[in-house]
């Protein structure tokens, strides 16, 4: 529904919105230690309070939403960027040596659950904002790749691509000129919740100490350390994992939302 996209694209644009300023401004410098104000709670000077270190809760907030996004936006490019190719790739030879060997490496990455290999990734390559984006990354790859293959095989058989066989196209040049144009749509939508999952992803790799490393901030890494001193400052914990909250539903609900504006079936339904 449209409201679901306005939403979501509202809460989500708050957070873009959020990480683009932290370049240019943050209310205080989060380098820079206060321990005498440490674990205030939000008041008219700090509004979502001071951590451990004195340090401002709003502006590691804010940075740190530039740290997930980042991290998220990528990862989610690689898993198309590499995942769409190979979908069309195994479409087209469907049935063929090709198409068992892409589903089976897909198989294979999804035995096992994406937390795991991410964890895997950076615990043997080592700690880190690039690690964990190519960790995220592989395990959106097989995603693409499986939903691809199945919605052009859908394709495959309709007649404007018997007629482009016909005028001597190759299966190459269908699939990017016929097969993609025709899946764009689910392509935007899996990209929306992908990305919702990729920031799940990088603040549970952060929280356990694989993902950002310090100083880069954190909303992951922000709860660990809130973890131990939520007793006596529940701020600490609550502010960043409203970030995460926020930023996944609206995530969640543009993609509801674009699903039901870009499928053609649904808009028939709703006239």
């Amino acid at each position: 529904m449209r409201r679901n996209l306005i939403l979501g694209a509202v809460l989500t644009g708050t957070f873009v919105l959020a990480a683009l300023v932290s370049f240019v401004f943050t209310p205080y410098d989060i380098e820079a230690l206060d321990i005498p104000n440490k674990l205030q709670p939000p008041n008219g000077a700090h509004w979502f309070g001071t951590d451990h270190f004195g340090r401002d809760i709003l502006s590691m907030i804010m940075l740190g939403a530039r740290t997930s996004i980042a991290v998220a936006l990528l990862a989610v490019g690689i898993g198309m960027g590499l995942g769409i190719p190979l979908g069309l790739a195994a479409a087209a030879r469907h049935g063929r040596a090709l198409d068992e060997f892409i589903m089976r490496g897909n198989d294979l990455i999804f035995a096992f659950p994406s937390l795991v290999i991410a964890i895997l990734i950076t615990a043997t390559f080592g700690a880190g904002a690039v690690n964990a984006i190519i960790a995220i990354g592989i395990f959106n790859v097989p995603v693409f790749a499986r939903l691809t293959r199945g919605a052009a095989l859908g394709l495959w058989g309709r007649d404007f691509i018997l007629a482009a066989r016909v005028v001597g196209k190759s299966s190459a040049r269908i699939s990017v000129e016929h097969i993609l144009p025709n899946i764009a749509n689910l392509m935007i939508v899996q990209g929306t919740i992908q990305f919702s999952l990729g920031i799940l992803a990088e603040a549970g790799l952060s929280y356990v100490g694989l993902g950002a490393q310090p100083p880069t901030p954190s909303w992951g890494r922000m709860l660990a350390d809130a973890q131990t001193l939520v007793s006596i400052a529940p701020h600490l914990a609550l502010f960043p994992g409203m970030a995460i909250v926020l930023t996944v539903l609206g995530l969640n609900l543009m993609g509801d939302g674009l699903r039901d504006w870009l499928d053609p079936r649904l808009r028939v339904v709703r006239a």
